[in-house]
């Protein structure tokens, strides 16, 4: 793997660039963390980008570290938050846990990973080796954070103490692990330099810290995020996520095809010219769909995705596989039956979808989410024309 990629390729920003430069020059066998928190089941293409890069490295003969943040999963990341999430018990992380390294596996050789839970230290970790990890930062450090800084202004009694706790937990990580490199996202800039002093205050050698460019949702203008229902998950089935791909508005094409794929840079110029010289966006951003399927689900579903999509998109067609719900024949309210219909994984999200128009009933949009519905025997029901269920009845 040239080095240059590996310094440049989907990077927002490296610290410290040339120091990385030349440990990497010096052909030792470098250790890269890069840590997940399993706070939800699905792991989504915005979450692959750094694990993209962490099998850059490995490909390139170093030492990749994934850390399953079991532990820090319980506090959960407060970075670029203006609230605090909710606290998940043992249970629920460990269920969430539980296919992550079947999800990743699928971008990085896990059996060449070193893979770490956090939960090994912080259990054991002791009441004075806490006080002394503490000890090693003030007040005014934490409070640097853009994150606290904002919600403290915003509202002083709506920061908890446990969360400030994160940055320090997240560096102490690095020093478990000996980090030599640690990936992540912009967003985390802060967590990432807290390693570097954390390292420093354990006399180590401060790890360099690689930013990832963060991935646009397929709205095209938020952060990829699961909450807000613009997110691409590792495990989509491959016509689901081809569909996704196609739907993202046109000024990502680039962007995705960087940032989702392995695309080297001689493919991305040619692709980039090709826009500049009046390609069409639609077949261009056909083949960078065609390539975030086949890099996840191989080379034939691929191809039996676009092939769907075809089918559905351009002709008009229902989906070939139509999952079909059992109801009873009992009035229902519109949003109530898309989360029935499994179309929706929730009733806020199946109320946005309503009041946005993208729900319909036997091709007829549905106008409001309370509206009374009578399911009828072979109703189909849709949310945009991806996600589609025929009814049946009990």
């Amino acid at each position: 793997m040239d080095i240059e990629t590996i310094l440049t390729k989907a990077v927002a920003e490296v610290i410290v660039k040339e120091s990385l430069r030349k440990r990497l020059n010096s052909k030792k066998k470098l250790r890269v963390k890069f840590g997940i928190d399993p706070t939800a089941p699905d792991v989504h293409i915005g979450h692959a980008v750094p694990i993209r890069k962490l099998a850059e490295f490995q490909r390139a003969g170093h030492q990749a570290v994934l850390i399953i943040g079991d532990y820090t999963a319980m506090i959960g990341d407060p970075s670029g938050r203006d609230d605090t999430r909710p606290s998940l018990d043992r249970k629920q992380v460990e269920s969430n846990a539980k296919t992550y390294l079947e999800q990743i596996g699928k971008i990085i050789d896990v059996k060449k990973t070193e893979v770490r839970r956090n939960s090994e230290w912080f259990d054991k970790l002791e009441l004075a080796e806490l006080i002394k990890l503490l000890s090693r930062n003030t007040l005014a450090q934490l409070m640097a954070h853009r994150t606290f800084r904002a919600r403290v202004e915003e509202n002083p009694e709506g920061l908890h103490l446990h969360e400030i706790l994160y940055p320090v937990f997240q560096g102490y990580d690095s020093v478990m692990v000996k980090a030599d490199v640690e990936l992540g996202g912009l967003d985390q800039k802060f967590n990432l330099l807290m390693g570097r002093e954390i390292q420093r205050d354990y006399a180590k050698q401060p790890q360099e810290v690689v930013m990832m460019k963060y991935l646009l949702g397929t709205d095209g203008k938020e952060k990829m995020s699961k909450s807000l229902g613009n997110y691409i998950a590792i495990n989509d089935p491959a016509e689901t996520m081809y569909g996704k791909v196609m739907s993202i508005p046109d000024k990502l094409i680039t962007e995705y095809a960087e940032l989702a794929t392995t695309m080297d840079e001689a493919e991305l110029t040619k692709l980039e010219e090709g826009l500049k010289k009046g390609a069409n966006p639609r077949d261009v951003k056909a083949s960078v769909a065609r390539r975030i399927v086949e890099e996840l689900h191989g080379a034939a579903e691929s191809e039996r995705a676009e092939q769907e999509f075809q089918k559905v998109f351009k002709k008009g067609e229902l989906p070939s596989n139509i999952p079909v719900i059992s109801l009873k024949p009992n009035p229902v309210k519109a949003f109530e039956l898309l989360v029935a219909a499994g179309l929706t994984e929730s009733n806020s999200e199946a109320k946005r979808l309503i009041k946005s128009g993208g729900a319909s009933i036997n091709n007829k949009r549905i106008k409001e989410p309370d509206e009374s519905i009578l399911p009828k025997q072979g109703d189909v029901v849709r949310v945009g024309k991806r996600r589609t269920a025929r009814i049946e009845m009990t």
